[in-house]
């Protein structure tokens, strides 16, 4: 018994915990419909036009799907984590940042290529590159004018899907080029934007443990005059992790864009933002800013995405499905939520104490 005390109290348990309840409805869907025991689980080979064999399966599209949100996940936890507010303009910097990148690669005014304009390496190194000064300029707002970060954030969400308009002469623009196609496709047998989710988890990860970000970013999220006291430089601490969260955008922007070969402005990263404060939410974090959890984070995007597919697998239209994914979230989020937690711990304790007497 005392062994499921100390899992149950475990940061990741209620994120992991949500992941499984959303696993478990597909088994009993699978069970009651007839289809394979265990067919979401289930992963196969198939065969593309191309002649590839790639992966096949439900586990492999949440995964594929769920990139995006995985890598705006880093940045909002960061974001959450010292500044206690969000960057609500990541889903817009996206579309900048892959509009930005078409814009170089076909040049301006063309709206359908097969070769390019200038070479693979401007385009996307000109994506990120904006999306890092639109993570500066929310920063600087945020750390040094003192706006409150939903405020601040507010002014890109609304501009930034424009200025991507602007640059796309308001056309869709197509680069039907391989290797620009490539970070939206496969490397081998996976599907690239899992490889680059994975990669950006890695580096944050490492980055955490072998430096002091982390520690920076919670000393200042939990106290920010008594960091500067400390000899922290909250501001520049502010700014670095806005950057970072704009970094995170620029790279799931130019993942998307790939994915559909095309700058399509006025639809990539659409209420992604939303998405991303939700897995940050899911994954046990506390959105008053402090101590963060980016494992955490990372499983409360793929339950965001398990979410939207099993909801498609049960046959709700795509119309209808925010509406239960809303319901589902809010169950999870009330789940999570310290009151919550605080109830059914006092509830426990009553029942021992009855037990004991």
């Amino acid at each position: 018994m005392s062994n499921i005390k100390k899992i149950t109290k475990m940061q990741l348990f209620l994120p992991i915990f949500s992941m499984i309840l959303v696993m478990l409805v597909n088994v009993i869907y699978d069970l009651a419909s007839g289809n394979a025991p265990f067919g979401f689980f289930s992963i196969s080979t198939q065969v593309t036009s191309s002649g590839n064999t790639i992966l096949y399966g439900r586990l492999i599209d949440i995964l594929n799907r769920g990139s995006e949100v995985a890598i705006l996940a880093i940045g909002m936890t960061l974001v959450v984590s010292a500044s206690a507010g969000t960057d609500i303009s990541v889903g817009s910097v996206m579309s900048l940042s892959g509009g930005m990148c078409c814009m170089l690669l076909a040049g301006y005014g063309v709206t359908n290529v097969s070769e390019y304009a200038r070479p693979l390496w401007v385009g996307i190194g000109a994506g990120i590159l904006v999306a890092v000064v639109c993570g500066l300029f929310n920063g600087f707002l945020v750390a040094y004018l003192n706006i409150q970060p939903m405020v601040a954030t507010l002014i890109l969400w609304s501009a930034g899907r424009a200025i991507g308009l602007l640059l796309c002469n308001s056309a869709i623009v197509y680069v039907r080029v391989p290797s620009f196609q490539f970070f939206g496709s496969y490397v081998g047998f996976l599907p690239t934007p899992i490889l680059i989710a994975a990669i950006c988890v890695l580096i944050m990860a490492l980055l955490l443990k072998f430096t002091a970000l982390g520690t920076f970013v919670q000393s200042v999220g939990i106290n920010k005059k008594a960091a500067r006291i400390s000899g922290f430089n909250s501001a520049k601490i502010i700014l670095m992790c806005y950057a970072i969260c704009g970094l995170c955008a620029g790279i799931a922007g130019i993942t998307a864009t790939s994915r559909i070969y095309s700058a399509d402005t006025n639809n990539i990263g659409l209420n992604m933002e939303l998405d991303a404060i939700l897995a940050v939410a899911l994954g046990g974090n506390s959105l008053g800013g402090g101590k963060f959890n980016l494992a955490g984070s990372i499983i409360g995007a793929y339950t965001i995405q398990a979410i939207t597919t099993t909801l498609y697998a049960l046959g709700v239209s795509s119309a209808q499905a925010p509406v239960f994914k809303a319901i589902v979230v809010i169950l999870i989020v009330v789940i999570q939520a310290e009151p919550v937690r605080e109830y059914f711990k006092k509830l426990s304790a009553k029942k021992a104490a009855a037990k004991e007497a």
